[in-house]
């Protein structure tokens, strides 16, 4: 392993173990130990196996959503591909290091580049309108709760809001406007052409000019002939993130505490934007201080820190074991596959469909393309 995955590895669960740390140190007492006693390992179990459900349905997902736009990639390779995503999800703020690795993964499997983007951005999108209507319908059922929220933890969840709102506006103001959208992208690439004058610098700015038109058409397939993809896409977008959900009701059960499943959804819901938000690597320490300010108004500060223990053991340390899992499985493809193919030999995704056309160039990018 390079040096700098290594380092954001440690520095991501060092964030983590040190907050944690804290946490314990602070809530530990002698009815701890009571608690630990009564501690139902099988809920801890239920624990894990509701996790890998919840990976299960985001491989489900990736494959319904490459299906819809005429590829056949194997479950085995969606769910291997989501496992390697999940390490480097884990040591990247914002965990946005899991989207490259998606889109290099699709490609790996024949699918085009512009495509495989245009599925991981829906990807995306499918997370913030699933999440904003849970989010709705948790306040509607426990608005009550959010007046015992401090100032700084609603303006967090505000900001986090408010990213994944941008992130939706600026997929489908793209998707609105293609030639402008591309006609901006392919100035930068062309800049950046000028700039570093250099061969590959070259190719690569001629292969993203047709992937850019290749993402364009997927993305208006989303909404056309491949609506199927964003319907199934959008039902195992609500498994996961129930499946997600329900992770810190099992353990609280195991616990020996009621599940507080709506209470938990809530915090759930709230610490998932916020981990949206590019703090720290993995998102670690920020989600572990959400959940401790969280949880602390619903179940005793004796258990607090076991119960922020083995939440984050579950859907944190857990990924990055299965990401470690995935990363190997592909150092091992990658020392003994074959090359990978020039896109030129990947098959096409589906014709455009009727009122589509491909971003044209302006005068200006066609004048610098004659110059350079």
């Amino acid at each position: 392993m390079k040096k700098y995955p290594r380092t954001w590895i440690w520095a991501s669960v060092g964030f983590s173990i040190v907050v944690i740390s804290i946490v314990l140190y602070t809530t530990f007492d002698e009815n701890t130990l009571v608690y630990l006693r009564q501690l139902d390992p099988w809920f801890l179990l239920l624990a894990v196996l509701l996790r890998i459900g919840s990976l299960t349905f985001w491989s489900w997902r990736i494959q319904v959503m490459a299906h819809s736009l005429g590829y056949r990639v194997p479950f085995s390779s969606c769910w291997n591909l989501v496992l390697a995503n999940l390490l480097a999800g884990a040591i990247t703020p914002g965990q946005a290091g899991g989207e490259p690795v998606r889109v290099h993964e699709l490609y790996r499997e024949k699918v085009k580049v512009g495509d495989a983007t245009a599925i991981v951005i829906m990807e995306r999108v499918l997370d913030g309108v699933v999440l904003t209507i849970m989010g709705l319908l948790s306040v509607i059922l426990l608005g009550s709760i959010l007046r015992q929220l401090s100032l700084e933890l609603i303006i967090i969840m505000g900001v986090g809001f408010a990213f994944m709102a941008m992130i939706i506006v600026l997929v489908f103001f793209s998707a609105k406007r293609p030639a402008w959208t591309k006609n901006h992208i392919m100035r930068f690439l062309h800049w950046l052409e000028r700039k570093y004058n250099r061969p590959s610098v070259a190719k690569a700015v001629t292969k993203a000019d047709g992937e850019i038109d290749n993402f364009f058409c997927s993305m208006n397939h989303f909404t056309g002939k491949a609506v199927r993809g964003l319907i199934f896409g959008s039902f195992f977008t609500a498994l996961f993130w129930i499946s997600e959900f329900l992770v810190a009701s099992l353990l609280l059960m195991g616990l020996g505490t009621p599940p507080f499943v709506l209470e938990s959804f809530l915090f759930q819901l709230v610490i998932a934007v916020i981990m949206m938000i590019p703090l720290t690597p993995g998102s670690s320490g920020i989600a572990e201080i959400s959940a401790t300010s969280l949880y602390a108004l619903i179940i005793p500060s004796s258990i607090l820190g076991i119960f922020v223990l083995l939440w984050r053991i579950v859907l944190f340390y857990f990924n990055i074991l299965l990401g470690l899992i995935g990363g190997v499985h592909i150092f091992r493809r990658e020392m003994t596959g074959p090359e990978e193919e020039d896109d030129e030999d990947l098959p096409s995704s589906a014709v455009c469909s009727p009122g589509f056309e491909s971003p044209e160039k302006d005068p200006a990018l066609q004048e610098s393309d004659r110059d350079t």
